[in-house]
């Protein structure tokens, strides 16, 4: 016999010997290199790379100062399960751990404390693994890093410059025979150069100087400077994502307010990508809701662009106003148009009155409800555009609001009949989205009839209303289109398809407008104005044009300071503009450098790359953080990640974090794998093939009479008689751990308590993985005793000797081993692992209830927990007499097929359609037999009286129905 891990002086399976036991496990897969996967190629190459891969991993966790606490791990030990279980099924395993390490956390605590936030990180990074080691999780570390890292940062620059040095040809065929592609901005600066690709005015490209080609260039890059709307958060010191923001119009960091401004930033050409990154959801096995939202963000919707003529005047030139609209049928019904208050035709965003291109006086005819009790346009529209600056984006688009707004005196003309369309400035209407422009068409939309109403607009049906239209509400269902029509074309009785058709057809005709495709999705805005991010890989010229450093000077590290404070920093005024901490380190900024142009004086990008950035590739980046030379090697990335049968898109295996980031990262992750792909980079079309949202634990916290959280461990009683605390009844509540909520439970205190075993036992089994589910510290004890219960299976409490014995187990045992052996497989294989583990349960109970335990079915059990409950796993297999680890150990397999039929099943014997009897059979009974035991049964005797039945139909083993002939 093979000794365990551990001295066996103490027999009894405590808390305390588990302790013990998973200390030297772990120690053991340490020092062996247990948890290695091996690469085909590189200096991770290895024999393992033979076998088939399966490469799965968690999202990347933030190392949060606060550490975790038992809601955490849940997805961290579903994934080792899943990787442990395929180890044993004989494949080559790729599963590690890494850390999202920037972002405002550690720099809003280095504001309120001085701390460097690289101290801060490296700490929390230690805490963290230094839980998660405990729990024995199968990472192989060799692979790990912190997006923080040199050599990690090395590599975001590295692909920032990619996509940088890119863009994207909508005409160009790709290598698969797809239309579009990334390509080379040097390969568009030769098209320029030939005359093949004309320039914007039609100059040839000889003729231009440096700063005109690159204006030019930044055009097409994919990645851009742009000014640009912006979602500005003061109290946070930088601008956020869309995604960032809340429902509300407040930052999802810190719950800020943030005030749209605008400003100059780098901005990620994802749109370019909308129909590829929308149409490649076919090629993932994702969760229906998760590729829903994407779809949903992405917005692909089909209308027309409509050209409205607007007159020349105090200080505009003659020009048209562009609207989108997908009802362009509707056009005879448009009597009024909104644009946002920062549209160019009245003005800049910013400007004070008497800059405003407004009318001075108000025009004759000028309703009274147009005008805000304002003396003219110009006091108007002033006055409308200072109050909509103090609004947020949800206070402005929220439906609830009421709509307000103000002529701005000036008239467009309805294209298909003519007619004069006041123009009025509304908040409701947001620059960023569209053209900033809207036709109204009050008579079928809710919101531009509560206006119409509000402003005495005029109202036209265009749509014929059904019988149940009270002419109270604006008409929103379907019908046929009526009052529209002029000399040259009529819609009157169409359907709205046909009729959206023809207006389209019409408008592009006579040049009013074209067919177009729009999308919700927006450039990605890539800039924070934050010292704890990526620095840009970039300098910029005294004349204003950007320059891609080489790679040689990568990775472009931070400078050292002492003040992360942002530099203007008021969280109230929207106004305030931001100005990165970086701006500080004024030797770091302004370089001398050669970068072929002669020693010249460059400027630094005092920006930040925003924390997604590092979270965009770290997948690629797992498969060799040691190949410094390239981001991965060709033949190692097809390996792990490269499409292949059932995996069309390619990408990891399995990927399984929470439904929070089923837009921002993925949609993010998604977009930079399909520039790599396109330049040849990766093989892969998806980073994530399978996704998987696990569900959350959450708990109770207690409430006193005061109104005050109490320690929850601390309460007392159950729902029938109520609860208390220190002897006072106190009121339950249920929703997240929190320390403010006092009810924070670590997984160290669990560990220290039970045991890691029985920890991952318990959370692995208190129900679906992707449910959420209350924590309930007293139900760990069940899974304690899971554990006790299989150690007594094989251990003698009282001696430490093994008893287990070598006789054949009974046929009642065995087929029980072989069913939980075939039902924990299906489990397992569908990521089903609580129900596997009730299964084990049942094995396990039975076990304890022999005699003695046989050898034959007590290590099959092992096997199966193996997963779950490593470390007590590997010490009873090596008290067993096994040499080894279980890490590469077969997983148990049902040999004898017999073994999982049923000894007898019930055949139920019919007479005419109607049940008269039922026998007990074999399975496996053949058709004949079976029919002759039916027609032998007394029922079908006596039914049948000497006769021969009319039909005899078998269903073997569980159906006969005699067909016997009516009596004479």
């Amino acid at each position: 016999m093979t000794e365990g891990a551990i001295d066996q002086t103490a027999h009894r399976y405590t808390a305390e010997l588990a302790g013990r036991i998973e200390q030297a496990w772990q120690a053991r897969w340490s020092d062996e290199g247990s948890f290695h996967a091996d690469n085909p190629t590189g200096t991770l190459a290895g024999p393992l790379a033979e076998h088939p891969p399966f490469f799965l991993l968690d999202m990347f966790p933030y190392p949060s100062g606060k550490g975790l606490h038992v809601g955490h791990p849940l997805g961290y030990i579903a994934t080792d399960v899943v990787a442990r279980y395929n180890r044993m099924q004989g494949k080559n395993v790729l599963y590690t751990m890494g850390f999202d390490a920037f972002g405002l956390p550690a720099e809003q605590y280095a504001v309120q404390t001085g701390q460097h936030p690289a101290i801060t990180t490296r700490d929390n990074i230690a805490n963290i693994k230094s839980q998660l080691a405990r729990l024995g999780l199968s990472h192989d570390l060799r692979r790990s890093f912190a997006t923080t890292d040199p050599d990690y940062v090395k590599w975001t620059q590295w692909i920032f410059l990619q996509i940088f040095n890119s863009w994207y040809d909508p005409e160009a065929p790709h290598a698969d025979g797809s239309t579009g592609t990334a390509r080379p901005i040097s390969e568009l600066v030769e098209e320029f150069a030939r005359g093949t690709r004309p320039t914007p005015d039609g100059r040839a490209w000889a003729d231009l100087d440096e700063r005109e080609r690159a204006r030019i260039l930044d055009g097409y890059r994919l990645a851009y400077v742009s000014e640009a709307p912006v979602n500005w958060c003061p109290g946070l010191g930088t601008v956020l994502a869309d995604e960032e923001v809340t429902n509300e119009g407040r930052s999802e960091r810190g719950n800020y307010p943030v005030f749209k401004t605008k400003l100059r930033q780098w901005m990620m050409r994802m749109t370019a990508y909308a129909d590829r990154l929308a149409e490649d959801l076919d090629l993932v096995d994702w969760p229906d809701k998760v590729r829903t939202m994407q779809r949903n963000w992405i917005g692909k919707s089909h209308g027309a662009t409509v050209r409205f003529g607007v007159p020349a005047g105090d200080g505009r030139e003659a020009s048209d106003l562009e609207v989108y609209t997908t009802r362009p049928d509707t056009l005879f019904g448009a009597t009024f148009m909104v644009i946002a208050p920062e549209h160019p035709l009245v003005g800049a965003p910013d400007a004070a009155g008497t800059d405003l291109r407004v009318p001075a006086a108000w025009p004759e005819g000028t309703r009274e409800a147009w005008t805000g009790g304002y003396a003219s346009p110009a006091e108007a529209v002033d006055a409308y555009r200072a109050q909509a600056r103090a609004k947020t984006e949800k206070e402005r688009s929220e439906d609830s609001t009421e709509k307000t707004g103000v002529f701005t005196g000036i008239y467009a003309t309805n294209p298909v009949n003519g007619r004069p369309t006041p123009i009025f400035v509304a908040d409701y209407v947001l620059m960023g989205y569209g053209t900033g422009a809207i036709m109204a068409v009050p008579a079928h939309d809710d919101r531009d009839w509560a206006f119409a109403k509000r402003f005495d607009l005029d109202i036209i049906t265009t749509i014929s209303p059904g019988d149940e239209w009270d002419g109270e509400t604006a008409w929103t269902g379907d019908g046929v289109i009526e009052n529209s029509a002029n000399d040259e074309i009529s819609l009157n009785g169409l359907g709205k398809t046909d009729a959206i058709a023809a207006m389209t057809t019409w408008l592009e005709q006579r040049g009013l407008g074209e067919a177009t495709t729009t999308y919700r999705l927006r450039d990605w805005l890539f800039s924070r104005q934050r010292f704890w991010g990526e620095p840009f890989p970039v300098v910029h010229g005294e004349d204003g044009r950007v320059h891609a450093l080489p790679e040689s000077m990568l990775p472009i590290e931070l400078p050292e300071l002492d003040d992360f404070t942002p530099r203007t920093f008021d969280p109230d005024d929207a106004h305030s503009q931001p100005a990165s901490p970086l701006t500080r380190a004024e030797d770091w900024v302004r370089v001398e450098l050669d970068l072929g142009e002669g020693l010249q004086t460059y400027y630094r990008d005092t920006n930040t790359m925003p924390n997604w950035a590092g979270s965009c590739y770290y997948e690629i980046r797992y498969l060799d953080p040691a190949d410094d030379a390239r981001l991965v090697a060709d033949e190692t990335e097809r390996y792990w990640m490269g499409p292949r049968e059932g995996k069309p898109g390619g990408g990891a295996d399995l990927y399984v974090g929470g439904v929070e980031h089923a837009v921002l990262h993925l949609l993010y992750a998604r977009f930079w794998q399909k520039v790599l792909y396109d330049l040849g980079i990766v093989s892969a079309k998806e980073p994530f093939h399978h996704l998987f949202n696990q569900g959350m634990i959450e708990a109770y916290a207690y409430v006193d009479s005061r109104g005050q959280y109490v320690p929850a461990d601390e309460v007392e009683g159950d729902e029938t008689d109520g609860f208390t605390w220190q002897g006072q009844p106190v009121e339950r509540q249920y929703g997240k751990m929190g320390k403010s909520l006092k009810n924070i439970v670590t997984p160290d205190d669990m560990c220290a308590t039970y045991g890691a075993d029985t920890f991952r036992l318990y959370e692995m089994s208190m129900g679906p993985l992707d449910m959420s589910r209350p924590w309930e510290t007293r139900a760990v004890v069940g899974s304690y005793r899971f554990c006790q219960r299989l150690w007594r299976n094989v251990i003698d409490e009282a001696t430490g000797e093994v008893t287990v014995v070598d006789d054949a187990p009974s046929r009642e045992t065995a087929k029980l081993v072989a069913r939980t052996i075939a039902d924990v497989t299906e489990e397992y294989n569908n990521l089903r692992i609580n129900t596997a583990i009730a299964k084990m349960i049942v094995l396990n109970n039975h076990l304890v209830s022999l005699p003695k335990v046989p050898r034959a079915a007590i290590e099959p059990l092992i096997l199966m927990v193996a997963p779950i409950a490593p470390h007590i796993a590997e010490e009873l297999w090596a008290r067993l007499g096994h040499e080894g680890t279980l890490v590469h150990t077969p997983f148990p397999e049902v040999v004898d097929p017999t073994l999982l039929e049923d000894d007898t099943v019930t055949c139920v014997v019919q007479i005419n359609g109607k049940v008269k009897y039922r026998i007990e059979v074999s399975p496996s009974i053949d058709a004949e037999e079976l029919q002759a035991q039916a027609l032998a049964a007394p029922p079908v005797v006596r039914a049948l009286d000497g006769r021969d039945p009319l039909k005899t139909i078998v269903r073997a083993p569980k159906l006969v129905n005699v067909v016997v002939p009516k009596e004479k």
